[in-house]
């Protein structure tokens, strides 16, 4: 692993819209895709961080407000099957269900790189497939030190750290054309990453 080869980033934070926020919709995803062709923020091979929980000079904020670090999108051609997501050890997977109907959080987590993928498969999610596999959407637990590294097919490692004491959670979201609705059907190949300070959706069990 050649970090100095790569891209390390610090995400900043901010609150979600709306008084105590709420779960990432598939239209501000599906916008991002759309927009962003590529990787968010690629540039220069320099040590960059990932996340302070509220923005410098903003007000407190509530105990139930939902904080987002930077939501970073990778995109093919940069996005290739083979990339390998690198998380650090101990993390849980719970993975997000019917997301483009009624986004839940399923009742038990699975213990990373396992998940289960929107056509009921349990996937290495650490993985990136082929284009054509199913969806994989969860929220991530269990940081002891928040960071996460994508290593590309071509050689490069992005790297984003944020602090995990006040963003203890990492959203994971994984579209590879297997989505069969309109707008979706075959059009995107991307994984989308984003910490934030709590769940955003229902959930059946609490991970810890």
């Amino acid at each position: 692993m050649n970090i100095s080869r790569g891209k390390r980033e610090h995400a900043k934070a901010g609150r979600a819209d709306g008084a105590g926020g709420g779960a990432p919709g598939r239209r501000s995803v599906l916008g991002g895709l759309v927009a962003l062709p590529v990787v968010l923020s690629v540039g220069a091979a320099t040590p960059a961080l990932a996340a302070s929980a509220v923005r410098p000079g903003s007000a407190p904020t509530a105990a139930d407000d939902l904080i987002r670090g930077t939501e970073r999108r990778y995109n093919a051609p940069l996005l290739t099957a083979g990339t390998r997501l690198v998380l650090p050890a101990g993390v849980k997977a719970a993975p997000v269900l019917d997301y483009y109907r009624r986004p839940r959080l399923a009742s038990a987590a699975s213990a990373w790189p396992y998940l289960r993928a929107a056509d009921g498969t349990t996937v290495d999610a650490s993985v990136i497939p082929e284009r054509g596999a199913p969806t994989r959407i969860a929220m991530l637990s269990g940081f002891t030190e928040g960071w996460y590294e994508l290593n590309h097919a071509n050689g490069r490692a992005d790297r984003v750290t944020w602090d995990a004491s006040k963003l203890p959670y990492l959203w994971v979201y994984g579209e590879f054309g297997a989505t069969k609705e309109s707008p979706y059907r075959d059009r995107f190949y991307a994984l989308a990453l984003q910490p934030m300070s709590r769940i955003p959706y229902l959930r059946g069990t609490t991970i810890l």
